[in-house]
Order: structure tokens, then C-alpha cells, then sequence
């Protein structure tokens, strides 16, 4: 089976949402349909049970990337880490800040939540121009873990995300990808 194939298909494509011209890519559909799920989780559970690429945590980016890092640390026996948006962690927390297209966002991280030296895999449901995913790694960084790859299921190439987190040293592992924005 090719399963970026199946996988695309199953990858529901909203146009001019959430503003004109912007072809949204809804990954919902791939969490409904159990067998789809099944097929999306057990790909990433595969390629992450090497012990080469093996996390000693996952890391998810708010909020999509809770969905799919969860339920792959549960898979993998490792521990999870929540990178939320400002003001949602409730202990003592380390903050990154990035540039959006129209403003800023920053996300935030406990700062018991890994160990210096941890391997870390971050992982969210799509990649775009790629600040939340810079924004992670330097998070984790910051408290001496060692990012050793960005994994998520959509990859836009177009809109530069990739590109610039490649040239930022970050290894990508990713499933589809969709020319245009």
C-alpha cells in the first residue's frame, strides 16, 4: 500500500478557509475513520520503534500535535510533553516567541518537562512557514534536550516551513505533502 497516498486522500481540503485564497488542509478526517487512524499512527510507530530514531520523549505542539504525539508515546512506552500556547501551563515554564504572518504567537514549556541530553521527537499535525515547530525546537533546546527529528503529517512546501527548519539543522519526517498554499 502506498500510504502517503492512502493517507492523502483521506485529507479533506477546505478552500478560502480561514481567509480567501487559503486552502486549508482538515487532517479531522484521518482521526474518524479508525482504520485511517490506525494506518497514520502505525507509520509513525514504525519508523520511531528503530532504535536509531527512537525519543526517549515526544513532544507535541498545540494542539493537533497533542492528538497524534500522545497516542505515539503511548505506542513507543515514552514519555509526552505538551508545548502549549501562552498562559495554558499552570507550573514554571520557559516561552519562545515567533512570527506569525499577520503578528506573533509564543508557546511555552514547563521547565521540568524534559532532561538535559533527552532525544526528543516533535511532532505536529502539519508543517507551513514553520515558526511553531522553530519555536518548539528552541523550547527544547533551551532546557538541553537534543531535538533529533520534526515529524508531522502535512508538509506545504511552497509556504518555506521545511526549507528553513532544514537549514536550522532539524531532521523532518513527514507523510504528505501539498503543492500550494
Amino acid at each position: 500500500m502506498d500510504t502517503s497516498a492512502y493517507l492523502k486522500h483521506h485529507i479533506r481540503t477546505v478552500p478560502d478557509w480561514p481567509a480567501p485564497g487559503v486552502q486549508f488542509r482538515d487532517i479531522t478526517p484521518l482521526l474518524q475513520d479508525p482504520k485511517v487512524f490506525r494506518v497514520l499512527i502505525d507509520t509513525f510507530v514504525h519508523r520511531y520503534m528503530d532504535p536509531a530514531l527512537r525519543p526517549d520523549v515526544v513532544a507535541g505542539l498545540d494542539a493537533r500535535g497533542f492528538i497524534i504525539g500522545s497516542v505515539l508515546a503511548y505506542e513507543l512506552g515514552v514519555g509526552f510533553v505538551p508545548i502549549r500556547k501562552k498562559g495554558k501551563l499552570p507550573f514554571t515554564t520557559v516561552e519562545e516567541t515567533y512570527e506569525l504572518e499577520y503578528g506573533s504567537a509564543t508557546v511555552e514549556l514547563h521547565t521540568d518537562a524534559v532532561k538535559a541530553g533527552d532525544r526528543v521527537l516533535l511532532i505536529d499535525d502539519l508543517i507551513a512557514t514553520g515558526g511553531t515547530m522553530m519555536a518548539g525546537m528552541r523550547l527544547l533546546e533551551k532546557l538541553g534536550a537534543e531535538v533529533t527529528e520534526g515529524a508531522a503529517i502535512v508538509d506545504l512546501p511552497e509556504l518555506g516551513g521545511s526549507g528553513k527548519l532544514r537549514e536550522a539543522g532539524l531532521k523532518l519526517f513527514t507523510l504528505v505533502d501539498f503543492e500550494g498554499h
